[in-house]
This record gives structure tokens, sequence and C-alpha cells, in this order.
């Protein structure tokens, strides 16, 4: 099941899987302040990803975006990946669920590693801001990205971590 808090107790958790050795690594530099790491994020115009490869078979995903109103929203999960979610700077809502309680919407597409879900009224909600950071497992239907209590932009990275 996921796994989501500040970096070191996201840390404890991961740290017996080498799987996730690179993305951890990656993470703790892009939330130092004052990294190269970090200021890249920080220059990244709204609307835009940029793909980073990492060691292991893992890339990140670094982007900027105005997160999206509930509705606008759906619930998704991946085969291939688990998704290290980054809130490098600002605040959003996640939702998340296991997938044996989700109606496929969308079957698997292989070249996206992506599932598409119903919607559903019982998830659980995080609150994410600044430094924290949610780990979604191929059983955790998530729906991230979604306005919390402003608008405002997120910047964000979201690792890629092989689990095959």
């Amino acid at each position: 099941m996921a796994i989501f808090g500040p970096l070191a107790a996201v840390k404890n958790q991961l740290a017996s899987d080498a799987r996730f050795a690179a993305a951890l690594a990656y993470v703790e530099e892009v939330l130092h302040e004052g990294s190269a790491a970090h200021a890249r994020i920080g220059r990244i115009a709204a609307g835009v990803t940029d793909r980073l490869d990492l060691s292991g078979g893992s890339f990140a995903l670094e982007q900027v975006y105005e997160p999206r109103l509930r509705p606008d929203g759906f619930f998704e999960s991946h085969r291939k990946y688990a998704d290290v979610q980054v809130i490098v700077e600002g605040e959003e809502l996640m939702e998340v669920e296991d997938i044996s309680r989700l109606v496929v919407s969308q079957p698997f597409l292989p070249e996206r590693d992506l599932i598409k879900y119903a919607d559903t009224a019982v998830a659980s909600v995080l609150k994410m801001r600044t430094g924290d950071i949610a780990v979604f497992f191929p059983e955790d239907g998530h729906m991230p990205s979604l306005r919390w209590r402003e608008a405002g932009l997120v910047r964000k990275t979201v690792v890629k971590v092989p689990v095959g």
C-alpha cells in the first residue's frame, strides 16, 4: 500500500529496497534548497514536463502545473513502475484507493503504463505540502494533482521506479 510523508519517514520505509536507491538519492537532492536539482525545477515554466534519466531504469518527470479541480481528475495505476511523487513547492491533494476496490474504465495501455478507473467517493485523501512524498505501488489507484485550498503553481517531480 502507499507510503507517504516527509523524506526521512519515506526513506526509513524504503531503506531495504534497493530498487528505490537512485530515486531516494535524487529526491534528497531535489528537496535540498540550493542544490542544482532544486534550482533546475525552479526554472521550469508552467505547463512543462522535463524527463531526467536516473540509474537502474528509473527516471524522473520534473513538472510545473496548476492543480486541477476534482471533477477533472481521474484514478490511475501502473504495472511496470511505482510512482514516487514529490512536492518540491506548493500544495495539492492526492486520493488513493486499492485497485481491488475500483472499476476499470480504460484497460491497460502498455505504451503509457497506465490503467484508468471510474471515480469513487470513498478514497483516502492525502494533503500534500512542500517537501511531502507519496509512493504509489501497482496496487494503489491514485488521483494526484488536485487543487487543495487555493489556486497556485505546483513544482513537482514524479520518479518512476521499475517494480518488475
